[in-house]
Formats: C-alpha cells, sequence, structure tokens
C-alpha cells in the first residue's frame, strides 16, 4: 500500500475568530480528496475554535510544542496540554522558528521526541536557506543543501527510533515569500535524498513508509506538477492555506 498523500496548511500568526471560522467552514463544505490527510495548524489562541467546528476527517495542528511538561515556562504550550485539547498534530522545526526565535537542531530534536512520546503525530520541518543564516552560509549557491538536511536529521535521529508518526517537510526557506522558486526537479531531488537518508540510517521500512511533503510556496499554480513525483507525498502550505484554493492544493493529487 502506498503513502498517503498528506496537506498541511500552517496558518501561521494570522486570523480572526471570523477570519479562522470562514476557513473552516469553506473546509467543511467542500468535496475534498477522501484519500488525503488533512492537516490545520491555526494560531494557538485558535485551537479549540478550530477543533471544535472542523468536520471529523480534518485533523488539527499545534505550531509549536516545548519540551517540558509543565511548570514556570510562560508563554509555552506542552505536549499534554495539546493531547488534552484533542489536537493530535505539532508543528517542530519551522524555518521561522529556527532563524527568527534562533531555535537550534538540539532543541528541535528535544521538542520532537517529547511529542512523540505523548503520542501526538510530529510534522518536523527541515531546510536550507538561501542567504547568510547561522549555521550554513549561503547554502543553497553553495549547493549545500543535502548536507544541510541530513544534518538537522541526525540531530532528531539521535533522539527517536520510531519514524510511524513523523511527516518530514521539506522546506527550502529561500523559497517561503522570496519570488525564488524551487524547480520540481529541485524538490523531488532533496526529497530523493532525505528518502535515501531514512533507508540507511532508520531503516528500508521508515523509508519506504514515511511521508516526506514539500513546503517552498506551493500554489493552486503549481501543486499538480508537484505531486506528480515520486518522492513528494504532500505538501505543507503557508500563505495559500488562507485562501479558498488551499481545497485545489488538497485535491492535487487526484
Amino acid at each position: 500500500m502506498g503513502r498517503q498523500f498528506f496537506v498541511g496548511g500552517n496558518l501561521k500568526m494570522n486570523g480572526t475568530i471570523k477570519s479562522i471560522t470562514s476557513i473552516v467552514e469553506n473546509l467543511n463544505n467542500a468535496k475534498l480528496d477522501e484519500n488525503t490527510e488533512v492537516v490545520i495548524a491555526p494560531p494557538n489562541i485558535y485551537l479549540l475554535l478550530t477543533r471544535e467546528h472542523l468536520r471529523e476527517g480534518i485533523e488539527v495542528a499545534a505550531q509549536n510544542v516545548f519540551d517540558k511538561p509543565n511548570g514556570a515556562f510562560t508563554g509555552e504550550i506542552s505536549a499534554e496540554q495539546i493531547r488534552d485539547s484533542g489536537i493530535g498534530w505539532v508543528l517542530v522545526g519551522h524555518s521561522e522558528r529556527r532563524v527568527v526565535l534562533g531555535e537550534d537542531d538540539a532543541f528541535i530534536s528535544s521538542k520532537t521526541k517529547v511529542a512523540l512520546d505523548s503520542g501526538l503525530g510530529v510534522i518536523l520541518c527541515i531546510g536550507e536557506t538561501l542567504e547568510n543564516g547561522n549555521d550554513f552560509p549561503q547554502q543553497r549557491e553553495a549547493d549545500r543543501t543535502i548536507e544541510v538536511v541530513t544534518h538537522q536529521l541526525q540531530a532528531v535521529g539521535k533522539a527517536i527510533k520510531d519514524w510511524s508518526k513523523v511527516v518530514i517537510a521539506y522546506e527550502p526557506v529561500w523559497a517561503i515569500g522570496t519570488g525564488k522558486v524551487a524547480t520540481t526537479s529541485q524538490a523531488q531531488e532533496v526529497h530523493a535524498a532525505i528518502r535515501k537518508w531514512l533507508s540507511s540510517q532508520v531503516s528500508s521500512d521508515a523509508a519506504e513508509k514515511t511521508r516526506i511533503i514539500y513546503g517552498g510556496s506551493v500554489s493552486e499554480k503549481n501543486c499538480k506538477e508537484l505531486s506528480k513525483q515520486e518522492d513528494i507525498d504532500g505538501f505543507l502550505v503557508g500563505g495559500a492555506s488562507l485562501k479558498p484554493a488551499f481545497v485545489d492544493i488538497i485535491n492535487s493529487h487526484l
């Protein structure tokens, strides 16, 4: 049996009660591909609103999780709190948290382990930058993409053994909102390298079953071609998830 197509919608720090209710209603009323798993990630304050109104069969993800169970960690959210709210997924390692908030590989690995140990599914984001970054300057131009993403995977691989509830999201940071777009062949090349890493460093079973999704400025215009690639198992959608065209992306594998 093949890997189930997976589409995640990351609303980031966008939305109000009114607009998120509208997004939920649009998804509830749309005819969606029954063979595609759909997960949307609203801002934390709207997690319960989204879960309570979203129809059965569409899941919800938190955009962040802390790596401690509870305590004096102002502003953070624990895996137990996420689970207690009926939320089954969490985003970890998104580029904006790596670059803007300085989350390093060790912290991301710790958060991934805690989330998995708590029974949550993890959308693990990895990817290289285009210009100077904290650890890997000019990563894409220097053709260090594979080195960077495998380094990020290795850090997580030291913390976890079971990858069955992990969806890997490759997001070339330089292709997010910059006007620079990864070609279909570039995306497929990196996805194939990620699968090769899973095969050699985890297991052939993990390589075969783990879904690897793409997250670089996905839109209704480029999703069809990307979805045809052998190692692209879906998408992590940013800005387009706020628009009605998100439905077209969900249905891109039809």
